[in-house]
């Protein structure tokens, strides 16, 4: 990616591909990620985002909105946690074996992990757990709706996104965000199809959200759901 500027707009450059219109995205950190044809020169880019300057700002605007209210932790007794759209309260606990257990209904963080490495190492504690739990969740998952979507997947690989819920590469490997694993598995779901349906097509024109339409009629509902909630997924 390269990042350029036009006017007051950052943006991303991806490197184009067989797409016949330009892809504008707002990611989930409000980062601009621009998708051209290939045949597009970087100064053709510049002149379509300028183009979209309006349509960037309301929704760079929206974005703002939105994620108003992001995540501030304290990491003390009784904060709230997700996992699979459920709230867990946090709980410290002495004596445990694991630096993280979700346990009785509440998430059980060993009091040593605090002790000896901050909150740094309480967030790499939760981080781990969301991934380890995600490796499961989104290889089952993955395996279920492949056929539907009439794909053959690689790898399935659970990680740091970045400001990317997933991604899908050439090679038929599968890339989540561990922070996915706070969502609803309803959302898991819709992210699951989403990417394998990349496979087909890999931009989001009409015949890509065809696809996603044929496995999952409902993904309208699911799409906005992780558009405006999506900034509560964090740590």
């Amino acid at each position: 990616m390269t990042p350029r500027r036009v006017r007051d707009i950052e943006y991303l450059l991806v490197p184009g591909n067989q797409r016949k219109t330009t892809d504008i995205v707002i990611e989930r950190d409000g980062t601009v990620v621009v998708r051209p044809p290939a045949k597009y020169t970087p100064e053709q880019v510049d002149a379509v985002v300028d183009s979209k300057r309006l349509w960037i700002y309301r929704n760079l605007a929206e974005w703002k909105d939105l994620n108003a209210s992001a995540v501030a932790r304290e990491w003390v007794n009784g904060e709230t946690f997700l996992y699979l759209g459920g709230a867990y309260r946090l709980a410290l606990v002495s004596g445990q074996d694991q630096p993280l257990k979700l346990k009785d209904g509440r998430f059980c963080l060993s009091r040593e992990v605090i002790e000896h490495g901050g909150t740094d190492a309480a967030r790499k504690a939760f981080e781990q757990f969301y991934v380890d739990k995600g490796q499961q969740r989104f290889e089952s998952r993955a395996l279920f709706f492949a056929p539907k979507v009439g794909v053959d997947i690689a790898d399935v690989k659970v990680k740091d996104m970045g400001y990317r819920w997933a991604s899908c590469g050439r090679s038929g490997i599968l890339n989540f965000h561990w922070k996915c694993m706070m969502a609803p598995p309803k959302i898991i779901d819709y992210i699951t199809v989403h990417e394998l349906c990349h496979f087909h097509h890999r931009n989001h024109t009409d015949a890509f959200w065809n696809e996603v339409d044929k496995v999952m009629p409902d993904w309208r509902e699911r799409k906005e759901w992780l558009r405006k909630r999506g900034a509560s997924l964090d740590l």
